[in-house]
């Protein structure tokens, strides 16, 4: 068994200080004898707008908070999980789609070779010029600061939230595919990202053993990641009900580690639920960090993270025994001759 930490943070629009609640967690982790920490989703920034969070984003290999982490990362030998933003070019879709999420086209993460015109929050692109969207991704540092080759994961399912002002379609550009389980010193890892976690069909796909199918993978992912912003609408519905679920019904540990409370005090009203949570392959929850007070209504009351909620860290340490236990007691046979296969 190895020890996994998971780190919670409250993102704002100033990329120095949220890479300096990273560094610290770092440092925190493997002190206390992680081998891995886990990060939020959007740890490098959030913006107190679209036009905002297009122009803060850079290219991972010139962005200085991935930078600083990877040197945090090498210095306490730490492996690190961690979501971040990059630029992309993007054109329209050559088909019109009713689906927002597949309105454009991923070009170039090179800009430079791609000329662009200025972005505006929700054109797409309809002139037919390229346009700058962002991927929401994450990233894996080895412990010797160096990012994985196959690591990073682009988000596949778009948050579209009107009730609560949210479209992350008009300044974020889908993934086009999923990223291969790869190893940690906690096991397999399976790269999602918060509103993939309403889609099982992506957890199955990561998880499913590829013994007795026909798995795209060599090996199945023993641990599901889901680094997330939750707002606190949802997540009081359906956080915790949900990654039990992705845990259960794939028979895997689930990590998610999360944003928490009020983003950029006084000029966004922006709160993430925060509770980031561990659950082992029988549904268990065993760790599970502090989210929003209870007490406000919504946003404009100011409702914000609990005392200590703000760089709280869990550690957990990750039995792959258990992994293998639940999948040996309770084999999951699926009826693919009745239904289609995920």
């Amino acid at each position: 068994m190895a020890k996994a930490a998971v780190g919670q943070i409250c993102s704002s629009n100033s990329m120095a200080h949220n890479l300096e609640q990273c560094v610290k967690l770092v440092g925190q982790a493997a002190a206390a004898g992680a081998k891995i920490l886990f990060l939020p989703e959007a740890s490098d920034y959030i913006g107190t707008s679209a036009q905002e969070s297009l122009s803060l984003a850079k290219p991972v290999a010139t962005s200085p908070f991935v930078a600083g982490l990877r040197s945090a990362a090498s210095k306490h030998r730490l492996a690190v999980h961690v979501g971040i933003h990059v630029p992309v070019a993007v054109k329209p879709a050559s088909t019109s789609s009713s689906n927002a999420v597949l309105s454009s086209v991923p070009q170039s993460e090179d800009l430079d070779a791609v000329t662009t015109t200025p972005s505006t929050p929700g054109d797409g692109g309809k002139d037919g010029e390229p346009k700058i969207k962002l991927y929401n991704r994450t990233i894996y540092i080895q412990p010797d600061g160096t990012l994985h080759p196959t690591g990073s994961y682009d988000k596949l399912h778009l948050f579209d939230y009107p009730s609560a002002s949210l479209r992350e379609s008009t300044t974020t550009q889908a993934g086009t595919q999923f990223t291969a389980p790869i190893d940690s010193p906690i096991g397999r890892l399976g790269s999602l990202i918060c509103f993939d976690l309403r889609f099982p069909e992506a957890a199955l796909h990561l998880t499913t053993n590829p013994a007795s199918t026909t798995s795209p993978y060599p090996s199945a992912a023993q641990v599901l990641l889901y680094p997330s912003a939750f707002t606190v609408a949802t997540g009081t519905a359906h956080w915790e009900t949900l990654l039990r679920a992705r845990a259960i019904e794939t028979q895997s540990w689930v990590i998610a580690a999360a944003q928490v409370g009020l983003h950029n005090r006084p000029l966004s009203p922006r709160v993430s639920y925060g509770r980031s949570m561990v659950v082992d392959p029988w549904g268990r929850v065993v760790v599970a960090l502090k989210g929003v007070r209870e007490d406000g209504k919504d946003a404009e009351d100011g409702k914000d993270a609990e005392e200590g909620a703000v760089g709280e860290l869990g550690i957990v340490e990750v039995d792959l025994g258990e992994w293998e236990r639940v999948r040996t007691q309770m084999p999951l046979v699926r009826r693919t001759d009745v239904y289609p296969e995920v």
